[in-house]
This record gives C-alpha cells, sequence and structure tokens, in this order.
C-alpha cells in the first residue's frame, strides 16, 4: 500500500484536495485531527502539562493559553512537536494497518517541519498565490489580514514545501483543480496496486 502525504500552506486548499480525495474512495487520515485528539488523552495531556503547566480546563485543552506559549518561542514548540508528533504517527500507523485500499493519505499542516514526509512514498504539496490565500483563511476563520499573516509567518514557503514534493497540485483559480486530482488519483491508483 502506497502512502501519500498532502500538505499545504493555511490556505492552500489542502483540505479541498482531501475531500476530493474521499469522494473518489480514498482514505485519508487528518494529522492535525489526530494530533487535537492524542493532546486531549494521556500520555500526552500529562507529558504537555509536565512542559508548560495547567494548559487545561474542564472543557480540554486551552489552545489559546498554550498558543500564547509556543507560537512566540520556537524552543517551547519544539518541546510540543516532540511530545504531540511521534503520538500523531503511532495514530496513522495503526489506522494504515486497518486499510487494504492501493494507496492511503496522510494530510497534514506541518509535514515537512515535523520531519514526516520522509515516511511518505509520495508527497503532495497544494499551493495557492498568498493573497488567495490570506483571503480564503479571512474568510473561513473571520480573522483580520494580519491574523492571518502572523500565522503564516509561522510556516514555512511554498518554495521549500515544493522543494520535498512530489506532486504539485495549484490551486490558483485559473488552472483547475479538480482535474489535477484525478490525474493525481490515477496515477497513486496505478502505483499502489
Amino acid at each position: 500500500m502506497l502512502t501519500v502525504g498532502l500538505t499545504g500552506g493555511i490556505g492552500s486548499g489542502k483540505t479541498t484536495v482531501a475531500r476530493i480525495l474521499q469522494v473518489l474512495g480514498v482514505p485519508v487520515f487528518d494529522s492535525d485531527r489526530a494530533a487535537k485528539d492524542v493532546m486531549a488523552g494521556d500520555p500526552v495531556r500529562t507529558a504537555v502539562v509536565a512542559a508548560f503547566g495547567d494548559v487545561y480546563t474542564d472543557g480540554g485543552l486551552d489552545r489559546r493559553k498554550l498558543a500564547s506559549i509556543v507560537f512566540n518561542d520556537p524552543e517551547a514548540l519544539q518541546r510540543l512537536n516532540a511530545i504531540v508528533h511521534p503520538a500523531v504517527r503511532e495514530a496513522f500507523a495503526r489506522w494504515k494497518a486497518s486499510r487494504s485500499e492501493p494507496y492511503v493519505v496522510n494530510e497534514a499542516a506541518i509535514m515537512i517541519e515535523s520531519g514526516g514526509y520522509r515516511d511518505m512514498d509520495h508527497l503532495v504539496v497544494v499551493t495557492a498565490p498568498e493573497e488567495d490565500r490570506i483571503a480564503r483563511v479571512m474568510m473561513r476563520d473571520r480573522s483580520s489580514r494580519e491574523q492571518v499573516q502572523a500565522r503564516m509567518r509561522n510556516q514555512i514557503t511554498d518554495g521549500e514545501r515544493t522543494a520535498h514534493a512530489d506532486t504539485v497540485l495549484v490551486n490558483d483559480g485559473r488552472k483547475l483543480l479538480i482535474p489535477q486530482v484525478l490525474a493525481l488519483h490515477h496515477s497513486l491508483l496505478q502505483r499502489g496496486a
């Protein structure tokens, strides 16, 4: 079974690509959702509290409090990633072991940054012009332009992502996305068969 990584910067459209693949019957593992799940339970919760203090409330993880600690401190972010990423990789391995399709997709926002791309047989990077990405995220998250740009500054560039890509999908509103995804799907089906 082929393991395909899917990544892209905020607002690039990687989730749209994942949804198209799911409609085509491809199993997609959402690493970002898995990270939230593993952070809700032990042993990750215990490790996060030991590293960052009480960042949990009765309602679960206080994401804003944790973000205020890690996003302005690269060393703190590395510590958090060292706790969460191995747990997400284990969750993906368990999920993948239950699958039998020709290929599966692991969708992750920071696949390059985490080094997770090295575990993939094929890496797909979704790109889009910066202004399109900003507009999409402002509309989706009801964020200000400045908030979106601050989040973008914490991510690597499209150029850094595409340097690792086996396939680049362009989501610029001019080049049709669905035909690109269909061509990718057929290619991956052949490789995974």
